[in-house]
Formats: structure tokens, sequence, C-alpha cells
């Protein structure tokens, strides 16, 4: 099991100390409102699919998210270390959006 730390550590990495840190915080402000296939993010943050696939596919190499099915049309969630750490993201996705 990650420790909380450690949880945090790679979420200051990923959201405030890599360039796709703010799209990636957008994509997790957007999933925690509800499920969402990369089309449906491409659309709502008018940006290309593949971006999304890629920040999508980073997300949940690191446990933040996970995918609803394996068909081309399945959404994506939080996971529950997300939601457990959810007060850090939301502070993290602050600190970029205030650049």
């Amino acid at each position: 099991m990650v420790e909380r730390r450690e949880i945090r550590l790679i979420l200051k990495w990923l959201l405030e100390g890599s360039r796709g840190g703010r799209l990636r915080s957008k994509i997790l402000l957007l999933l925690r409102e509800k499920p969402m296939n990369p089309n449906q993010l491409a659309r709502e943050l008018n940006v290309n699919y593949r971006s999304i696939t890629h920040h999508l596919k980073v997300l949940e190499e690191h446990g933040l998210v996970e995918r609803l099915g394996r068909g081309y049309g399945s959404p994506y969630v939080l996971t529950r270390i997300a939601e457990e750490v959810w007060e850090d993201i939301l502070d993290s996705a602050k600190r970029v959006e205030g650049e």
C-alpha cells in the first residue's frame, strides 16, 4: 500500500511539476463530476483526443483513474485512492491554475 506522503509527492509531480499538470488536473476535476470517456473529455476541454488518452494513461499508471470496461467508449472514473486524497488534488489544481 502506498503511503499518503508518497501519494502527495506523486501528485505534486503529476500536477505541479510536469508540463501536462494543468490538463491532468482538469481531467481529474471533470471525472469527479461524472464518468467520461476520452472523446467526451476532449470535447469538454477542447483538447486533441490523443492528448487526452496520453494523460489518462499517465493518471491510470499512477492509480488515480480507472477505466470502466474495455470498449471504445468506456468511461473513466476516479479510483478510491484519488477520492481519498481529493483535498490534495484540489490543492495542487489550485496551485497550477494560479500560475
